[in-house]
């Protein structure tokens, strides 16, 4: 399919949004210069959006899954610093003003915002210092950089990207931001992510389209076990682009679909790249699986074992590992049948282990990105799952993450 990565592209660059950012003092990290942010469409949209499995759930998680009952939002107020997690009947009351003092700025009703938040767990939001956030914020149809930065936690780096092709002879362009370095794992990935596009949407498609882009990237993608309770995938639709509205039957749905497909992988690989104390992207694909299922599990598995991150990092060309965490993935496998490659070095061949220079394995585990692709040979099941090398670093990051 074709579509043209646009330079400097972000959340904005379709048609019709603006966003702004502040740093309203509400995270410790003051060296990145926003933790608040508003995006706003000039007109009201189509909304789909993909939330945590977590059982425990933050207050703008729950108020979103209520609003979203609407599939129609025309703007999103978001802070990082602090989760509101765990906050009870006054973490939804504060995800609710947060949400109205948004409104009352844009001349929005409250029921047209949504909300998110990312950080700490169990502490409450400061409303004085969100209120006068809010108020500060000054939105343009640049401003969707500033945002990107504004929900970074222990982000690196700010994660965007906008892409445009044809539908129906117009322009169509799809763009977004995400946030993540910690607590990823698939089901959902603990991240922010948000997206927009100015093409026209049937709800139910926009729906089922992201879920699928979701299946491909966010849900393949692993950095330490552990997924959150503020996970948020959303996307706005505003259709100013002036295509015919898309439906799962439409001719350009299946072009829409690859190219969110694209965002959202891209997006994923950047969250993974970026994982707390990272140095290297994994990326496992798994070939010939009895289904595409037990190939999403497999490559999963492999991509989230410790002792394959840390063979990885220590560019320790321990390839056992990965046929082992295959093995205890629980899908079908034969060892007879197995083939086995470190970028294009073959290691295993139909189950035999073949012999390999050690230090040109070593040399190629010493890339920025390290690919391992498992041929199980017993069907067309494929998938690909990304994750990040494990080092001391995160020990670093995260044992004094509050502290």
């Amino acid at each position: 399919m074709t579509y043209k990565t646009i330079p400097n592209g972000t959340i904005t660059s379709p048609g019709g949004f603006s966003a702004g950012a502040i740093f309203a003092n509400i995270k410790a990290w003051k060296e990145k210069p926003f933790d608040m942010a508003i995006l706003s469409s000039d007109i009201p949209c189509r909304v789909a959006a993909v939330f945590t499995t977590n059982k425990i759930k933050a207050a703008p998680v729950i108020l979103c899954q209520n609003r979203l009952k609407n599939k129609r939002a025309q703007a999103l107020v978001v802070n990082s610093g602090c989760a509101n997690a765990c906050t009870s009947e006054q973490g939804l009351a504060d995800a609710e003003q947060m949400a109205a003092l948004c409104a009352s700025k844009l001349g929005l009703v409250s029921d047209q915002v949504m909300v998110a938040s990312t950080g700490v767990i169990g502490t409450y939001l400061p409303m004085d210092k969100i209120g006068q956030g809010i108020e500060k914020i000054a939105l343009s149809p640049n401003g969707g950089h500033d945002l990107a930065q504004a929900i970074m936690t222990t982000d690196t780096v700010p994660k965007e990207i906008a892409v445009s092709i044809e539908i129906d002879g117009k322009q169509v362009t799809i763009g977004g931001v995400c946030k993540g370095a910690g607590m990823i794992h698939p089901n959902m990935a603990t991240m922010l992510c948000f997206l927009t596009t100015d093409a026209a949407v049937e709800a139910d498609f926009l729906q089922t389209a992201l879920k699928a882009a979701a299946d491909v990237s966010f849900n393949m993608i692993t950095i330490d076990g552990d997924t959150s309770t503020n996970d948020t995938l959303m996307i706005f639709a505003n259709g100013l682009a002036g295509n015919k509205t898309l439906r799962e039957d439409s001719p350009g749905a299946s072009v829409f679909q690859s190219a969110l497909n694209e965002v959202c992988i891209y997006l994923a690989k950047r969250i993974a790249r970026d994982g707390e104390g990272a140095t290297k992207l994994i990326e496992i694909i798994v070939e010939g699986a009895a289904s595409i299922e037990d190939a999403r599990i497999a490559a999963r598995t492999i991509a989230s074992s410790s002792l394959v991150k840390t063979a990885v990092y220590g560019c320790d060309p321990n390839w056992g590992r990965v046929i082992a965490a295959a093995g205890r993935s629980g899908v079908q496998v034969s060892e007879a049948r197995i083939d086995l490659y470190l970028g294009q070095m073959n290691l295993m061949k139909a189950g035999r282990v073949l012999p390999f220079d050690k230090q040109e394995a070593s040399k190629i585990m010493g890339g920025e990105e390290v690919v391992f692709r498992l041929c199980l040979n017993l069907g067309k099941g494929k998938a690909i799952a990304w994750g990040c090398d494990l080092t001391e670093e995160y020990i670093a990051v995260n044992g004094d993450y509050t502290t």
